[in-house]
């Protein structure tokens, strides 16, 4: 009995220990359990090996909430696919793209060059014959674009394979794409009956790109830059849209929102003239809501030049206003999928996909003929540059270039 008595009393502080770690733990379990969804809460970014190119490794990163998922690839920034639900709830995959990574190694694809998904760079769209001047010094870049230097040259930000780090925060997941690009970039070789690049572009310039994805199914794209030199930047994504989903047709049925008034129009080898027209009495007007296809094919001049919609859209925003404003919002009536573009930029180029011409056999397995994907470009106007009248592009040692660009997904309709 004594024994027992003395067991008893030993047991006793131990027990009360317990009970107190027991109390302290299901105190604490509200706060540990709310931060556990916080930080996960149906968001996710895994990471998987996807081929090499030079010998160089590529890797994609998955990032998933529990409505989506988007694929992101090291090698030029890639938005490899992105699935999201239509107003049943049913998936697609509603960019274009391919497979695997040989589709954008194939001869093919460097042919036709549709820059699908891909993160643009030094300077997204078109400088006039490859030539600027910047403080005096003429520069000259890549004619990849007769007789137009475009979106970096033959060796841009599309075929770089960027440094990588996940992204994980209580709200969003995402990865972190980094590039140094050389003083100098820009100029690698010359096509026939063009004038040689000598210079290409000035400085070395630091990129940094955050996709991230959040459970509200909002794709962020964060963009910032430093140089240690005077030197352009025009930084973007040239993702192609097709809401019904990718290799089922034309995007010609897709309803468009533009919030802009006006325009840039271009001249016959799409460089702006330099004027800043409005799109009211003519078919650049998408202020409210109206058909991709419905005019189209007219006899605008502005659309036989550039056999569609190649434009830039200068945004209603004032001026030097960077605050994020919705830009475009695109709708397909048979999925009821949605797609709102907002940024920080002063304007949005929209490309619907003119020349596609059915050489490129998607994710799907489908031929991508013309307009069966549209770009939705947030971006500085082209030929900024060269246009002096026009939001300046230009960075300087000690200034940061800083821009972004939220695609929101959701769904309209019964």
């Amino acid at each position: 009995m004594r024994r027992s008595n003395s067991s008893a009393r030993l047991r006793r502080p131990v027990l009360y220990l317990a009970l107190a770690v027991l109390v302290a733990g299901a105190l604490a379990a509200p706060t540990i359990a709310k931060r556990s969804s916080a930080s996960q809460g149906g968001l996710s970014v895994t990471k998987s090996a996807f081929g090499s190119v030079n010998g160089q490794g590529v890797d994609r990163y998955t990032l998933r909430n529990r409505r989506m998922s988007v694929s992101i690839l090291t090698y030029g920034g890639i938005i490899q696919q992105l699935r999201a639900p239509d107003r049943r709830g049913r998936m697609a995959n509603v960019t274009l793209g391919f497979r695997n990574l040989g589709g954008y190694l194939s001869d093919a694809y460097k042919t036709a060059n549709p820059y699908f998904g891909a993160l643009i760079g030094r300077y997204g769209n078109r400088i006039a014959k490859g030539r600027f001047t910047l403080d005096g010094k003429q520069y000259s870049l890549d004619i990849n674009n007769p007789p137009n230097s475009l979106h970096g040259g033959f060796e841009g930000f599309n075929v770089k394979v960027w440094d990588a780090t996940p992204i994980r925060t209580a709200n969003r997941v995402g990865v972190r794409l980094t590039y140094t690009s050389p003083e100098g970039e820009g100029c690698t070789q010359s096509m026939p009956s063009t004038p040689p690049c000598t210079t290409g572009y000035p400085g070395t310039l630091k990129v940094q790109v955050d996709y991230t994805l959040d459970a509200r199914n909002q794709l962020r794209m964060d963009y910032t830059a430093t140089t240690d030199k005077p030197t352009v930047v025009n930084l973007t994504n040239h993702a192609y849209w097709n809401l019904h989903g990718e290799g089922t047709g034309t995007i010609y049925d897709h309803r468009l929102q533009l919030n802009a008034n006006r325009y840039t129009p271009d001249d016959p080898t799409l460089i702006p003239t330099g004027a800043i027209d409005p799109v009211a009495g003519t078919p650049m007007d998408f202020r409210r809501f109206h058909v991709i296809g419905a005019r189209i094919r007219s006899n605008f001049p502005q659309l036989v030049i550039g056999r569609g919609y190649d434009h830039n859209w200068v945004l209603n925003r004032p001026a030097g206003s960077t605050n994020m404003i919705v830009a475009a919002r695109l709708v397909d009536p048979s999925s009821g999928r949605r797609l709102t573009v907002s940024t920080t930029q002063p304007g949005i180029q929209f490309y619907s996909g003119n020349f596609l011409n059915g050489t490129l056999y998607g994710f799907s397995g489908h031929g991508y003929r013309q307009s069966d994907g549209l770009a939705l470009e947030t971006q500085h106007f082209p030929d900024s540059p060269n246009h002096p009248n026009f939001p300046s592009t230009v960075l300087r040692p000690g200034q940061t270039f800083k821009s972004s660009t939220i695609y929101g997904f959701s769904t309209v309709g019964r």
